[in-house]
């Protein structure tokens, strides 16, 4: 899954562009060699001004010979190059359409979602959102996700229900209260434990705490570290969940 968009009958596959990857894997670590580079000559310059700041460092970094230092902070920074290509590479989201399943690739895993349980398809700020029949979230994608046409054009092209216009259930979010009437103690307790995460930037604890309000049909985001929240159908139409 390496490709950019490559298009069959049956799958359409939109992944990272083969051009962007090169200048990933090439570019970031000729930058860090470059700034290893530059280091040593900065060090060099700057120590002859009275007021550089942190003038000791880099009267250490001046003094040693030239050859070895900068040979070693070249690779230093080839290496510090290559770790960020391939953090960048990592983050990527890949996303398979065909006409039965999506399947969405991040990091180590690999989620399956069934074509026949999708109500609506849809980016939610830089999030892909797959809705179920009863409104619920199935997936809430984070990462670094292909651009909006791509990942538009893939899901059309399989007669999926793309919403151009975001979420269709966007207004029936309300901005969480603590201990408002409307929850009941135990959605609360799971939402102010949320909270906590977000202050902290805990996410997976924020996402394993979105999943536990999931299964008892609250739906809830974030914008910033405020949180909002809504019920899906199954929820509105049933007892059994944290609404109260």
């Amino acid at each position: 899954m390496t490709s950019d968009v490559s298009s069959s009958p049956d799958q359409t596959v939109v992944a990272r562009p083969v051009g962007e990857r090169v200048l990933v894997w090439c570019g970031a670590p000729l930058l860090g060699a470059g700034a290893g580079w530059l280091l040593k000559v900065v060090a060099d310059w700057a120590t002859s001004l009275p007021w550089t700041p942190f003038q000791k460092p880099l009267e250490l970094i001046a003094s040693l010979p030239a050859g070895p230092v900068t040979i070693a902070v070249v690779a230093l920074g080839s290496v510090a190059g290559l770790v960020v290509a391939f953090l960048a590479e990592r983050d990527y989201v890949t996303v398979v359409v065909d006409d039965d399943q999506v399947t969405i690739a991040y990091r180590e895993s690999r989620r399956e979602v069934r074509r026949a349980s999708i109500e609506a398809v849809f980016l939610d700020r830089k999030r892909l959102v797959l809705l179920g029949h009863a409104t619920e979230e199935l997936v809430r994608q984070t990462g670094d996700l292909p651009d909006a046409k791509r990942l538009s054009d893939a899901f059309q092209a399989h007669g999926y229900p793309w919403r151009s216009g975001g979420d269709p259930h966007g207004n029936d979010f309300r901005r969480w209260v603590a201990d408002h009437p409307d929850l009941s103690a135990a959605a609360h307790a799971f939402l102010k434990a949320r909270e906590r995460a977000l202050d902290q930037g805990d996410g997976g604890d924020a996402e394993q705490l979105r999943a536990e309000l999931a299964e008892h049909g609250i739906v809830v985001r974030e914008e910033g570290k405020r949180q909002y929240w809504r019920r899906t159908n199954q929820a509105s139409e049933s007892s059994d969940d944290l609404g109260g």
